[in-house]
């Protein structure tokens, strides 16, 4: 399947029952701008929960911590707090062993090679030092965000990104009610140097191979906004693409909406995973996209895809517990060869380490039901085991 994402393009079959299902929960979802289906508090609405944590007892957390003077070990998880003021430093093996405070409602974060981290919190974009487990900065939006709040759709900083070369951060920062807007800031001054428009609550935010480019996936409005960076004489120009497989019925209620996009190494175009069903694969440059087949049937949110082209998406439940799976991860080989490893409970994002053996997935979840650890999945023989983290984690980095 070749193209443009049409509205109101007809589907069949378990589409339209995803469908029809989407169009009631917008019904209900209108009145409180539904995006995942929340309450604009992060309360849940009255709609189903499609990931909903099974009663399985979170693991223990350990209490011991390491002291602030040892150097943070290579390995180390790094992730956001969405559910508190803080970022957790997590042995991959016992579990957390330092926080520091960040500002209220971390979302997605990125590291450098400096070790620095960078963490898009309802206040700011912090900056952590990873080795001395410190912050030393937080940068003010220069977009107005309205009252600093916490929960599902609370204002100020989504994705995030670290351009190539360093020197830039790339933050899309949600406004409530309203478009987002891409915010540049200088790594060096730390400081917002520019202000791109783009479309309504950037979940992503993701910067081309060679850096000319950057992407924020816009969950509410259904596209991805291109950001030229090399612009010389003017200010760089946005151009967003519609990308809906499903169409975009349903509007702000819709369950069927881009959520994370990861860059392919082999050709720099976009993979966005739908539902367990599809997986769009754009190219920026033409906003032109094909549709291939995926197995996990399940609600699809974070993504991220290794040197190899191996492409790793976290599934996060049902939207109809009658007819989807529940929670799971799938393993996608540059090749379309799929593995769907099962997961317990909800979770929201994924990190690989360095030799691909492990992933690393969080429970957070930007809907309600979530749990506070992470997933440690071996990529080879599929087992998995709990890891406790901070309060509802979302981004993870591994160190």
């Amino acid at each position: 399947m070749k193209g443009r994402a049409i509205k109101g393009r007809a589907v069949t079959g378990r589409a339209a029952v995803r469908r029809v299902f989407a169009a009631t929960t917008a019904v209900v979802a209108a009145a409180v701008l539904a995006g995942c289906a929340t309450g604009a508090d992060g309360a849940a609405a009255s709609t189903p929960d499609p990931a909903r944590a099974t009663a399985t007892p979170e693991p223990a957390r350990p209490t011991a911590t390491l002291p602030t003077t040892t150097k943070t070990p290579e390995g180390t998880l790094l992730v956001a707090d969405f559910g508190s003021d803080t970022v957790t430093f997590v042995d991959p093996e016992k579990g957390p062993v330092d926080s520091v405070k960040v500002g209220k409602a971390p979302y997605g974060l990125t590291v450098g090679e400096d070790g620095r981290a960078w963490v898009a919190t309802a206040e700011g974009v912090a900056v952590v030092d990873t080795a001395a487990r410190e912050r030393v900065d937080r940068i003010p939006y220069e977009t107005e965000t309205g009252p600093v709040t916490t929960g599902e759709y609370r204002g100020g900083g989504m994705g995030i990104a670290l351009a190539p070369d360093g020197e830039h951060v790339y933050v899309g920062v949600n406004v409530p009610d309203g478009n987002g807007v891409l915010e540049v800031i200088d790594t060096d001054e730390r400081e917002v140097t520019d202000t791109v428009p783009v479309g309504r609550r950037p979940f992503d935010v993701d910067v081309s191979k060679d850096g000319r480019e950057v992407y924020a996936t816009d969950h509410d409005s259904f596209d991805v906004t291109v950001v030229r960076t090399d612009s010389p004489k003017s200010k760089p120009k946005p151009r967003r693409i519609e990308v809906a497989p499903y169409g975009t019925e349903g509007g702000l209620g819709s369950w069927l909406k881009p959520h994370y996009t990861a860059v392919r190494p082999a050709d720099g175009k976009l993979l966005l995973p739908f539902e367990g069903e599809k997986l769009v694969v754009l190219d920026p440059r033409t906003g032109e996209y094909d549709v291939e087949k995926m197995t996990a049937n399940t609600h699809q949110h974070g993504v991220t895809v290794t040197d190899d082209g191996t492409l790793y998406a976290v599934g996060t439940g049902p939207i109809d517990p009658d007819a989807d799976e529940g929670p799971s991860l799938t393993v996608r080989t540059k090749g379309g060869e799929e593995r769907v490893i099962p997961l317990d409970g909800p979770h929201e994002d994924v990190a690989v380490s360095g030799d691909g053996r492990t992933a690393y997935i969080t429970g957070g979840f930007t809907r309600d039901g979530y749990w506070n650890g992470i997933s440690v999945v071996d990529t080879e023989d599929g087992t998995v085991r709990r890891l406790p983290a901070g309060e509802r984690p979302l981004g993870i980095a591994v160190l």
